[in-house]
């Protein structure tokens, strides 16, 4: 315990670690101590935000189906029962659900823990802590682990216990009287879905849930949706809508089946993606696009918050075809948020903030970003839309997408990678100004993203540096065949300046 890095367990507002062996090179540093010690962090802390004595607390407790999650969770738990809470076992859950037990009548936690790495291996885990006021900051996190490395905590407070709920039914409940309301089938109210067949592929996570407790008791035919058991060996593909062979697999599924829509959750379902029932993906800029549709219908001229990756297709969709406006900001789902409620807070009306990973987050909801929740808002359209004979991608017929769109990942090997990468940056705008063809994109908040006018080349280039990670992501997009290698060859000329980049991904 001596050895514990405390602070490098900081990923952002979340905590992530190793919690198994097997993987060469990464060495378990999420124990079941460690998580037990952390746990009681979070109560103090919590503790002091609420202005209550431990033993006054409720906190509940859920995991994703990582190998390591049942483990881990008995050591919290068990740690934050000693200090006198009442612990509340959610089993495995959705982070999501983890918010809305402290909001949700019959419930109301003081704190929520979520157990889970989101997509990332086999061998990680981490914990995603909430208090009726969201997500925790990043700095919460930094106070936390502060704690956690002193590791001093008081003595029992009163009697804790451990109480088994089956908050998820509860949960599950509020997606069905939303569908119902929503929908208001003139025929048939409580089976709104009744004739549509739905998939629902949970990747072996935790969003199995959403097939059998929400869309069944609507009517739905979910027969052929796939993977919905929790297992955290994941056999058969990463539960990750952006992972191209998860899309691939929901894909051919809704076509084997002749299925009218398709859905994909993340491990942890914090993030979601559809597809239509040609088999077509409905994620990143279509996703967003369609979701848009819906909440500028609901609240017109309103802004849309973004990540910075987005296309100029979309930006033109939003703010031609909706009359909406399109706010592209940073990469990083709290960094949307977290800039959707500041512009609130100014008076300036914004109803989303998503990014092309999936996550979405609504006024209407907290915020939070929850997969369920913007699927919900999807079939509730998509039953609306039947009752007319339409079709939801109807919605974004007038989407114009890039011909070809790239990420390249070039690895920074320089050990200040930030600083490093900052250079890159800098140099890179000097070099772009000096390009009588490209021109520099003004108010854009993270790295350089740069117009590209010449004939052959048509499109955008965007250059950040990783929120955690010794990388620079490069995203290329083209209106024309052959651009992005047009760009990218351009682009490898200056690259190849500095030794300290790792252009493999961009030379392949």
């Amino acid at each position: 315990m001596v050895n514990i890095n405390w602070q490098k367990l900081q990923n952002g507002s979340d905590i992530r670690g190793v919690a198994l062996t097997g993987v060469e090179g990464e060495e378990v540093n999420l124990t079941p101590d460690v998580v037990a010690i952390i746990g009681k962090a979070f109560t103090v802390w919590l503790s002091q935000q609420q202005n209550k004595s431990i033993s006054e607390l409720t906190i509940s407790i859920g995991r994703d189906s990582r190998l390591s999650g049942e483990t881990l969770m008995n050591a919290i738990m068990n740690s934050i029962e000693q200090l006198g809470v009442i612990v509340y076992d959610f089993g495995i859950a959705s982070t999501p659900a983890m918010f809305m037990s402290t909001v949700t009548d019959g419930f109301e936690c003081d704190g929520g823990i979520m157990l889970t790495a989101s997509h990332l291996p086999f061998n990680r885990n981490g914990l995603k802590f909430f208090t009726n006021k969201g997500g925790l900051e990043k700095q919460n996190i930094t106070d936390i682990l502060t704690l956690a490395q002193k590791n001093e905590f008081p003595i029992n407070q009163g009697k804790g216990c451990i109480e088994k709920r089956d908050f998820m039914s509860v949960y599950a409940s509020q997606f069905v009287q939303k569908i119902r309301e929503g929908v208001n089938h003139p025929h048939h109210f409580d089976t709104p879905l009744q004739g549509l067949k739905i998939i629902v592929d949970a990747g072996n996570g935790a969003g199995g849930f959403y097939a059998t407790k929400v869309l069944q008791p609507l009517g739905a035919d979910i027969e052929n949706s796939q993977f919905l058991e929790p297992d955290g060996n994941f056999p058969n593909h990463i539960p990750n809508p952006e992972n191209k062979e998860a899309m691939m697999s929901i894909c051919q599924a809704v076509i084997n089946h002749r299925a009218d829509f398709g859905i994909i959750f993340d491990t942890d379902v914090d993030r979601s993606a559809a597809v239509d029932s040609q088999g077509k993906e409905l994620n990143r800029n279509k996703l967003i696009a369609l979701i848009s549709a819906i909440i500028l219908k609901e609240h017109p001229h309103s802004t849309i918050v973004t990540d910075s990756i987005t296309s100029d297709g979309l930006t033109k969709f939003i703010e031609q075809e909706l009359k909406g406006k399109h706010h592209r900001f940073k990469r990083g789902y709290k960094n949307v948020i977290n800039e959707s409620l500041r512009l609130n807070q100014e008076g300036i009306e914004s109803w989303l903030a998503i990014e092309t990973s999936g996550h979405a987050a609504l006024k209407e909801n907290y915020f939070l970003d929850d997969g369920a929740y913007l699927i919900t808002k999807l079939l509730i359209e998509l039953a609306k839309l039947k009752l007319d004979n339409k079709d939801l991608t109807a919605l974004i017929n007038n989407l114009e997408e890039p011909l070809e769109s790239e990420e390249f990942r070039l690895i920074i090997k320089a050990e200040n990678f930030k600083d490093y990468g900052t250079k890159v940056i800098e140099k890179l705008t000097e070099f772009s100004a000096n390009q009588p063809d490209w021109k520099i994109i003004p108010n854009n908040y993270e790295g350089i993203r740069v117009s590209c006018k010449l004939p052959e080349e048509k499109g955008w280039f965007l250059l950040r540096l990783s929120l955690h990670d010794p990388v620079l992501p490069l995203n290329i997009e083209t209106n024309i065949q052959g651009g992005v290698n047009k760009i990218a060859n351009r682009l490898v000329t200056f690259f190849n300046t500095f030794e300290e980049l790792n252009l493999k991904d961009l030379l392949e």
